[in-house]
């Protein structure tokens, strides 16, 4: 069960790094597949982008969201 969790939070980790990538280029925004990666990762970017501080335009959201990933897959691992 533990790893089926794993692999769940592995694949959004996925979908968070598309949507840094595609943050990069020039996407459409009415494309179907954007508004999905959007849909899927804002409900969980947008806290963390509220409780951060402004950076003049750089959103580490992500980054706080990926080290968060990497405590909770080490707690589920080591069992806590």
């Amino acid at each position: 069960m533990k790893y089926l969790i794993i692999q769940i939070l592995d694949v959004y980790m996925i979908v968070i790094l598309i949507r840094v990538v595609m943050s990069w280029m020039r996407v459409n925004q009415n494309s179907p597949f954007v508004r999905i990666v959007y849909n899927l990762t804002e409900p969980v970017l947008a806290p963390v982008r509220n409780i951060m501080p402004h950076m003049g335009g750089l959103d580490i959201s992500p980054i706080v969201i990926f080290f968060a990933y990497r405590i909770i897959v080490r707690s589920i691992i080591i069992g806590l």
